[in-house]
């Protein structure tokens, strides 16, 4: 990254070196139905997302909560000799900690430490680009860290104020008092607000003139811009990242000669994203609830499809989404065999499936 300053009047140009953080993960399970690799696995994956180094991970089993500290002092001594050992900047937990939680452990390790949640917020600050999507991230950080405002004051300060998960409102709106943080909430949900409306007015403007629309939702990672670029022949950004696009795409698509339709891309969900965030997010899905058909991406590579599957499922669900759904079962190059008998197999990446997958929005736009 380059940044520009004077000297006697002349501009120079000094080149900064993007830090790169050592990141260890922390799992915490309270029974053993809960599928901690896979859970870790994906919080692996935002940490990269994010721009963190992992280093190393570990889990607890918990069977009695430790309300200081969340996992015991025994767990706590295991790590804090790795944390020694590997040079860790950040502690990552895959689990909502309070702010006492936060304070607590970075205490006693000395290091930065965030929660899931708080690190896909930040890939969230680092990626938006619209303005009502900057704007819900903000909205959803202070939401997130008012409750917590006792526990995590002062802790950026003692690790630089920067970095991941300490991006967007930061603590300079959320170390004043709560009182100040709450006119913030209340200033950026007016504002929000105000882009709602707006947007409202160009959807009843779009629908004056009624075209059949079609909704793309899915897993972070699914495929779900890659599929949107070949169908519509764009070049939207695309990355085998979690959330490598968050803003809403729309494109017109003519299948034949007097049948288009439009086309929307949507932000990936993700597991363990509480309600209140989905809600914070909901703006961007708006085009998914007013779509006359949803194709659902699955990437269908994933030995975890079918939880992935279901968390989707939640959040439409959620959203009271019930518009048609088309299961597309994408990277299908990667399978050995095809499992499920419920949808289309596709590649987008490779232009495999593709034709049967219009055939099937053509079917269903003729239908309704």
């Amino acid at each position: 990254m380059w940044y520009n300053t004077r000297k006697g009047g002349d501009i120079m140009f000094t080149e900064t070196k993007k830090v790169i953080e050592n990141a260890y993960l922390v799992g915490v399970t309270f029974s053993n139905k809960e599928n901690v690799d896979l859970s870790l696995k994906e919080l692996k994956s935002l940490c990269e997302t994010a721009g963190l180094n992992v280093v190393g991970q570990d889990f607890q089993m918990v069977r009695k909560v430790t309300p200081a500290t969340l996992i015991g002092s025994g767990k706590i001594d295991e790590i804090k000799v790795e944390l020694e050992k590997n040079n860790v900047n950040v502690v990552v937990f895959d689990y909502e900690l309070s702010g006492s939680q936060v304070r607590n452990l970075s205490d006693i390790w000395g290091v930065k430490v965030i929660d899931r949640i708080t690190l896909i917020l930040d890939i969230f600050a680092q990626r938006e680009q619209s303005r009502e999507g900057k704007l819900q991230v903000e909205l959803a950080q202070l939401k997130y860290n008012l409750p917590r405002l006792s526990g995590i004051s002062g802790t950026s300060g003692r690790f630089g104020g920067s970095g991941v998960g300490m991006r967007g409102p930061g603590e300079t709106k959320l170390e004043l008092d709560k009182r100040i943080a709450q006119n913030n909430i209340l200033r950026l949900e007016k504002e929000i607000e105000r882009v709602k409306q707006n947007r409202q007015v160009q959807r009843k403007a779009r629908q004056q003139n009624p075209i059949f629309k079609v909704a793309i939702v899915g897993y972070t990672n699914a495929g779900k811009s890659t599929l949107l670029n070949l169908i519509t022949k764009s070049s939207i950004y695309a990355d085998d990242k979690l959330f490598a696009t968050l803003d809403t795409t729309s494109r017109t698509v003519w299948l034949n000669e007097g049948n288009k339709f439009i086309l929307t891309d949507t932000v990936g969900f993700i597991s363990k994203l509480p309600h209140n965030l989905v809600d914070a997010f909901s703006a961007t899905l708006e085009e998914a609830k007013d779509a006359d058909l949803i194709l659902h991406v699955i990437d269908a590579s994933n030995p975890y499809y079918k939880e992935q599957i279901d968390v989707v499922n939640k959040v439409l669900d959620d959203l009271k989404i019930t518009s048609p759904i088309i299961k597309v079962y994408n990277k299908c190059d990667k399978l050995e065999s095809k499992e499920q008998t419920d949808g289309i197999y596709i590649s987008a990446k490779n232009n495999i499936g593709i034709d049967d997958l219009k055939n099937a929005i053509l079917e269903k736009m003729s239908t309704m």
